[in-house]
Formats: C-alpha cells, sequence, structure tokens
C-alpha cells in the first residue's frame, strides 16, 4: 500500500546524488500527488478565467470548481454552514485576519493567552494587537516533556480573558495537545473565544469543529499536500457575521458609493480581490485524494510509524530528542552530540535525506530547551 502512494507523489520518483529521494521535511511542506498537479494544470490550461460575475463559459466553471472547495472543506472539518469557511492565504493569514478584525473587540485591559510552544505566527499577530489596544498576553508554559501544563492554563484563565490562541499539533515537538480539555477548562471560567491553529493535524488526524466546540480554525492547503499561498479560516458564523472586513476591494462589497460602502455576506466579506483560485482547486483535490486513502487508516499508520521512530532513535548513542509526549505524532526535533545541526543536514542531504535545520519559527521552544537550534524529521 505504502508503495503505491509513493507512486502517486512525482517529486518521489526521482534520485539525488544517485540515491532515491527520503522526504523528511513534512512539517515545513508536503509534497504533492499527481492528482493535485493535474487539477492545478487543468485550470490554467482549460479555464484559466476569474470567478464570480461573469457570464461566459469558462468563468462559470472556474467559479463552479473554485466554490466546490468550500463545500469539500465544510463537511472535511464540520462545519455547520459552507458560509463559515473562509479562504485566505494560508494560517498565518487566517490568524492575522482574526487578530485585526476580531481584535477590534479588544479592549484595553483584556487578556489573551497562548502557549509556549506556539509558531511565531501565532505569537506575533497577538503580540502586535496587544499592543495596539493595551491588552495583556499571558503564556502556558510546557513541561520538559512538551506538554501544556493545564494547572496553569486553569490559573490564567479568568474573566477578563478574550481569546485563547493554541496550536493543535507542535510543529517542533510533535506534541498532540489536548483540545477538548483545553476547551472544557476555557468554557468553564470565561467566555473567551478559542483559536486552533490545525496546520500540522489536518493531514493526520480526523477535525470536528463543532464537536471541540471551536471558535477559529486555521489551517494551510500547502500542510495538505495542496498547493502554497491558499489557506482555511473556519469561523462561527454569529461571530464572523460580526467582525469586520479585513481588507477592502472587490468581491467584499455589497454598493460602493463616495458617501458610504456597504458590506457583502459571509464568506464574501472577507475575500477580497481576486483570489487563488488554482490554490482552492488543488486544496479541493488534496482532501479529495486524502479521503480516498482515509484519515483513520493514516493515523494507524502514523502511530505505528512514531512508535517505531522514537524506538530506533533512542537506539543512537548522543542523540537527543526535544520533547517526549506521549500523545505525539510523526514530528522529531533531536541534537547529535559533537556534530552541528547544519552540519548534520548536508551529511544527509548527500544521501538523498531532507531533513530540516533551524528554530522552525518557534524560538521561545528553543529558549525553553536551551538550545539554539535542531535537526527535524517530519513525516507524513
Amino acid at each position: 500500500m505504502n508503495e503505491l502512494i509513493r507512486k502517486d507523489f512525482p517529486c518521489l520518483q526521482q534520485e539525488i546524488n544517485g540515491s532515491p529521494l527520503v522526504y523528511l521535511d513534512n512539517a515545513a511542506t508536503t509534497l504533492k500527488p499527481k492528482k493535485v498537479i493535474d487539477s492545478i494544470t487543468h485550470y490554467y490550461t482549460n479555464l484559466s478565467s476569474n470567478v464570480h460575475r461573469g457570464i461566459h463559459k469558462l468563468s462559470q466553471d472556474s467559479t463552479i470548481a473554485f466554490e466546490k472547495t468550500r463545500e469539500t472543506v465544510r463537511e472535511f472539518i464540520n462545519a455547520k454552514k459552507i458560509e463559515e469557511v473562509i479562504f485566505t492565504t494560508g494560517t498565518t493569514g487566517s490568524i492575522n485576519l482574526v487578530a485585526y478584525s476580531f481584535g477590534e473587540f479588544i479592549n484595553e485591559g483584556d487578556e489573551i493567552i497562548i502557549s509556549e510552544m506556539e509558531h511565531h505566527s501565532d505569537i506575533v499577530p497577538w503580540q502586535m494587537l496587544c499592543e495596539r489596544k493595551k491588552a495583556t498576553l499571558k503564556v502556558i508554559p510546557i513541561n520538559h516533556d512538551g506538554d501544556l501544563d493545564l494547572n496553569q492554563l486553569n490559573e490564567l484563565v479568568n474573566s477578563k480573558t478574550a481569546l485563547v490562541a493554541l496550536v493543535y499539533v507542535s510543529n517542533t515537538l510533535g506534541t498532540v495537545n489536548p483540545i477538548e480539555e483545553v476547551v472544557k477548562i476555557v468554557r468553564e471560567k470565561s467566555d473567551a473565544r478559542i483559536l486552533v491553529d490545525g496546520a500540522q493535524v489536518v493531514a493526520h488526524k480526523k477535525i470536528d469543529v463543532q464537536k471541540l466546540d471551536l471558535d477559529f480554525f486555521t489551517f494551510s492547503a500547502h500542510k495538505l499536500f495542496g498547493p502554497t499561498g491558499f489557506g482555511i479560516l473556519y469561523g462561527k458564523e454569529e461571530i464572523l457575521n460580526a467582525m469586520p472586513p479585513f481588507l477592502g476591494g472587490g468581491d467584499m462589497i455589497d454598493k460602493v458609493t463616495f458617501e458610504k460602502t456597504t458590506y457583502n455576506g459571509l464568506p464574501n466579506k472577507f475575500e477580497a480581490g481576486t483570489p487563488h483560485i488554482a490554490g482552492s482547486i488543488g486544496l479541493g483535490a488534496a482532501i479529495e485524494y486524502l479521503n480516498t486513502i482515509g484519515l483513520e487508516k493514516i493515523a494507524t499508520y502514523e502511530d505505528e510509524l512514531t512508535s517505531y521512530t522514537m524506538k530506533r532513535l533512542n537506539e543512537v548513542k548522543g542523540l537527543r530528542i526535544l520533547g517526549n509526549s506521549k500523545t505525539r505524532t510523526t514530528v522529531f526535533s533531536f541534537l547529535l552530540e559533537g556534530i552541528h545541526g547544519q552540519d548534520l543536514g548536508m551529511v544527509l542531504d548527500q544521501d538523498a535525506v531532507a531533513v530540516r535545520i533551524g528554530h522552525h519559527c518557534t524560538q521561545p521552544i528553543m529558549q525553553h530547551y536551551k538550545v539554539d537550534s535542531t535537526v527535524r524529521a517530519s513525516m507524513s
């Protein structure tokens, strides 16, 4: 089965330095199956037309293909309505949209809670918001194993808490956070809204935003075997309706005069300008591809792969793994005694093994473990 799946990915058919490619950089971006590549090629070859309002066939067919993805995503994450599915540039774009637009409801003295394991894209926008609104940013610490300190979260949440923003899976530690428990704590102690960064979870685990009771959920197409530059923001309808637009321009308007402009309804209100049409079509194809394999099968296989990898890495003398959560996925950050990560990455590259070296946009995690960078192998 795995060999058949590998054949679906053209990039894996090449050799580097005479060896078959071993791609272990999926946390940065996933490779693209032929189904996705073909869907994008078909759009640019046969349609290549702008969406919405066009009466000619190419525009109408482009619009149908573009909007079909919205329903595909709605089903994929079990959103209640397609209006709750907003097309964005990616996880970073989605979080910034919420920080700017929902951020208009943040007042001086309000508190925003994030965790110590967040990606920079789930830290910096909230810092900027807190500076702008004179709010306070608070941080849930992690323990040495890389797990959230839920007791500290329980202490941090109070009536001043306006938003809790949290990654579902750490892109550095591989930790899978107990989102259900986090939501329960937040709901019991505050009226805060909850945003979950799902960039690293959607290719590994079935997500149900209604069951989880999330206010916002974000992910990127390129972490899900789709194209770069495209992503999703899910938001509860009543919250999105209340939020002001993020960008002004075409498609997000109802009526424009020099005296006053009124705005379009959801989801168009947050989708100004010509969208990444091929990105939407590619994401739709990626989700369809993933569904043919089955997330349950993927999760079972990856659990076995995680256990095997941890066992083998722990057999390597002088190797140190950052984090040892009992709930983790196929992301492994490590150091090898006496060898700089950059050198190790170059040696592995000579054998056609692609890994990533650096702080992985999680400098606070590096500070927690008192290291500058790590080697990261991430599987899919």
